[in-house]
């Protein structure tokens, strides 16, 4: 039994900003651990190329959406409810940011970080929750993992207020899901990574990454592939309503 502990093959998986960054760090992992990806993304020229890429290895299909709008969201679910009966597990990984000192902080900057990180966190998996309790049983449940930040409970802002608190806000709102749907068989967790390679990172020099880190390195793909397959595995069936730091000692530094 053991050896099977961490055995997901044969799961479906949406992962949503899956194309750059974690997100496709999260489906690449997913992938070589055999489970059929759908990767949704912004942009569908990127989509399609990581799709591409990844089908060399297993499967994986691009379905390029927009979430930053209900009615795109909603095209999605439809999209997915066309190819799939049932949806496994569900990685809310899209987000967005903005910075800008405190006095000239823009409304507009505002909206779309909610719109994007909270929102949309909410109205995909409103919509997916049927899917998602298709999948799922007592005995082998069904996952949504939401990716938050350790800017949800840090109170460095770096001039990105909104992001830090949409982070806090989308740590919550899992919370709640979890309970929400506890009795449907279907786990929620929330994890808080630190620093990785990503389009929000790209401002920040590595140096600077690793010194923020009390481990002297920034994430690598094993550190959030490793930690997504363990929740959607047997071995993390006794997981829910959890926020799990993955950022090398970061927040206790």
């Amino acid at each position: 039994m053991i050896e099977n502990i961490f055995d997901i093959k044969g799961k479906v998986a949406l992962v949503t900003g899956g194309a750059k960054g974690i997100g496709a760090m999260i489906a690449q992992g997913l992938v070589e651990a055999g489970v059929k990806v759908y990767v949704s993304s912004r942009s569908a020229e990127a989509c399609k190329a990581f799709a591409a890429e990844m089908s060399k290895i297993g499967e994986c299909i691009a379905l390029p959406t927009d979430l930053s709008n209900v009615e795109n969201i909603e095209t999605l679910a439809n999209q997915l409810s066309e190819k799939e009966d049932k949806l496994d597990i569900l990685i809310n990984n899209s987000g967005t940011s903005w910075g800008a000192p405190l006095g000239e902080f823009p409304e507009k900057g505002w909206d779309k970080v909610m719109d994007l990180n909270v929102k949309a966190v909410f109205f995909l998996t409103q919509q997916l929750v049927p899917m998602i309790k298709a999948a799922a049983s007592a005995d082998d449940p069904a996952r949504i993992i939401t990716m938050s930040s350790v800017a949800g409970v840090s109170t460095e802002s770096m001039g990105a207020f909104p992001y830090g608190t949409s982070k806090a806000a989308v740590t919550h709102l899992s919370k709640i899901l979890a309970k929400e749907l506890v009795n449907d068989n279907i786990l929620v967790n929330a994890i808080g990574p630190g620093f990785f390679p990503s389009n929000m990172t790209r401002h920040f020099s590595e140096e600077m990454m690793k010194s923020a880190t009390p481990l002297g390195r920034i994430g690598r793909p094993e550190d959030i592939a490793g930690l997504v397959i363990y929740l959607c595995s047997k071995a993390g069936s006794f997981m829910t309503g959890n926020f799990i730091p993955l950022d090398g000692g970061q927040l206790v530094k």
